[in-house]
């Protein structure tokens, strides 16, 4: 053991002994074995992939699947080392969500060796030959962030802030922004004032990129085309020292908590919200699906600099003040109460009676 760098987040093992496994409405047999499923975490310590992580070890539970976790904290080389490990242990398939979608070539190679194939969850594996890859619709999380602003802003002087450039997704949500906003620069409508990366999604770097483009434009910004929902915070950092918070809408995605709260403050005005048990619970039986011999369905293809890789996308949704409660509360993504933590209570709506 290597602390908490290498700690197993989950070791679910549950034989399964010939019980049957429910799945599109049929029995299936399990053969006779537990079906392990290898789980490769990039980093945990953004709330999003612990809640992704609680979320498949609790499908795990429930199809009867065994599951080996680690995360690498953000450390590329640890990820591979860890899942050269996995590979050790004899697990029958992997879900990786790399930290660096453009070095685990050779982990996905090392997989196939070992007859395991390899699904990518929620960042793709570039420059590999991946079995599957499953996420939410990504160019369509930047359509919908970029359709919202402008909904609102129409004109004006606008702040891009994206994730690191090195990641697969920040550049699938920023393709997706200007499939929608690029007629609007061209015409004039729309002035980028500008256009940073936060690395490693972190708050702290996007506050101080935030509090730079602040400074360079006298405060004097319309909107701000946050990628997600960490980087939004930090900006919003930034905007409450020069008082502007609540004041310049900004967008964000994953509807973590924090952000939701924010939402409901009147302080950040959307979030792309990506029901977390769905992927987590589908990603789960595709592994399971696939390591059992079961025929899978896709929906959808992403190239990855070798293959177009067969995927499956999952729908997203655009929250705000106007619906939080009808989306993020009713699918008990958070609670009523957290969400309006901050609210007096004769200031927030109706708790939903169910």
């Amino acid at each position: 053991m290597q602390g908490r760098k290498v700690a197993w987040i989950a070791l679910i093992l549950v034989a399964l002994f010939a019980l049957p496994q429910v799945w599109a409405g049929g029995a299936e047999e399990s053969k006779g074995k537990a079906v392990t499923i290898g789980v490769s975490v990039g980093d945990l310590r953004l709330e999003r992939w612990k809640r992704d992580m609680d979320y498949m070890v609790q499908h795990a539970i429930k199809i009867g699947a065994a599951v080996f976790a680690t995360s690498a904290d953000g450390d590329e080389k640890l990820q591979i080392a860890q899942i050269e490990n996995m590979l050790t242990k004899g697990i029958d398939v992997l879900i990786c969500l790399p930290v660096n979608s453009k070095v685990l070539a050779p982990a996905v190679e090392a997989a196939h060796r070992d007859g395991v194939k390899v699904i990518a969850y929620d960042r793709i594996i570039e420059d590999s030959d991946l079995d599957y890859y499953i996420t939410f619709d990504m160019l369509g999380v930047g359509k919908l962030q970029a359709q919202y602003l402008l909904k609102i802003v129409p004109k004006g002087r606008y702040y891009l802030l994206a994730g690191p450039k090195e990641d697969n997704n920040a550049r699938l949500f920023r393709q997706g922004q200007m499939m929608i906003m690029q007629s609007k620069i061209d015409n004039g409508d729309v002035k980028v004032v500008g256009d940073q990366w936060a690395g490693g999604w972190l708050p702290e770097n996007a506050m101080k990129l935030t509090e730079n483009v602040l400074t360079a434009n006298n405060n004097n910004i319309d909107a701000i085309l946050a990628s997600n929902d960490s980087t939004a915070q930090g900006a919003i950092q930034a905007l409450k020292e020069q008082g502007l918070a609540g004041k310049i809408p900004i967008t964000g995605q994953d509807a973590d908590l924090a952000t939701c709260q924010a939402i409901v403050a009147g302080e950040q005005t959307m979030s792309v919200y990506k029901p977390l048990p769905k992927l987590a619970a589908a990603a789960i039986q595709l592994a399971f699906d696939v390591a059992t011999g079961k025929q899978i369905t896709t929906n959808a293809t992403y190239p990855n600099g070798k293959k177009d890789v067969p995927s499956i996308n999952l729908d997203i949704i655009a929250v705000d003040k106007s619906n939080i409660l009808q989306t993020v509360i009713a699918d008990g993504f958070h609670r009523y109460e957290d969400v309006y933590k901050n609210v007096p209570e004769a200031m927030r709506p109706p708790k939903p009676s169910n």
